[in-house]
């Protein structure tokens, strides 16, 4: 049963070693992290999983102790999802579960084992829900870290430029991650979602599916678009 959930933005600029000089235009946002790992942490699961938007080579599961990188943002800097068990040979993180993998090195955590799981972006609302039913019924208590961005184009400077849709978008799903709004996170728009560059709809369904009947409140602790693409940082417990 899913009992806590932190959702995290997912940009190699949340890592300060990739951002560099910019790095200070993150700090709201890597505060907002830490907060929200703290609620899983408080949680007490016995599983972690860690869902983050992957495209075809980083597509499907990543046991504990598979290795991610950085450097091809242009920083030595590696990270590793939790403890290395000797059983994550030859793979490697996509870069939003790496980012994710940072973030947990960051906080130390060592509450619970941890899986990762990459998730496609064409990946059909009604797929993404059954997933998450699956998730949670893995283990007694099961937290989990959603990685993903909102829209891509919220202003002329974004990386989709900018579009008039993405603001509202982002607002619904900022509210609905803030609430806990099963209902609404299940209904959203995968067309428009893909038109917009959101990296986290899938993320976001199968987190969806997983809390059915779990009756979590949620809270928003930031949502921003510092770089014309949403940010949003939110906790379920």
């Amino acid at each position: 049963m899913l009992v806590a959930a932190a959702v995290c933005p997912c940009p190699p600029l949340l890592v300060p070693e990739v951002a560099a000089g910019a790095a200070p235009e993150l700090d709201a946002a890597r505060t907002a992290c830490t907060d929200a790992l703290g609620v899983l942490a408080a949680a007490r699961p016995d599983l972690l999983l860690v869902l983050g938007p992957a495209d075809q080579s980083g597509r499907g599961t990543h046991p504990q102790g598979v290795a991610g990188s950085f450097r091809g943002f242009g920083v030595e800097l590696d990270v590793r999802l939790g403890a290395d068990k000797g059983e994550a040979s030859g793979r490697v993180l996509p870069p939003s579960l790496a980012v994710a993998a940072w973030l947990l090195e960051r906080t130390g955590w060592a509450d619970a084992p941890i899986e990762g799981l990459g998730v496609g972006e064409p990946l059909a609302a009604e797929r993404c829900i059954d997933v998450g039913r699956e998730i949670a019924a893995r283990a007694e208590r099961v937290a989990l870290l959603v990685m993903g961005d909102a829209s891509a184009c919220r202003t002329l400077k974004s990386p989709g430029y900018l579009d008039e849709r993405a603001a509202p978008f982002d607002a619904e799903v900022a509210r609905a991650l803030g609430a806990a709004d099963v209902a609404a996170l299940e209904a959203l728009d995968a067309e428009l979602a893909y038109e917009l560059k959101v990296s986290g709809r899938a993320p976001w369904q199968v987190l969806a599916g997983a809390a059915e009947g779990a009756g979590l409140d949620g809270r928003l602790l930031y949502d921003d678009a510092p770089y014309g693409v949403g940010y949003v940082v939110a906790t379920w417990s």
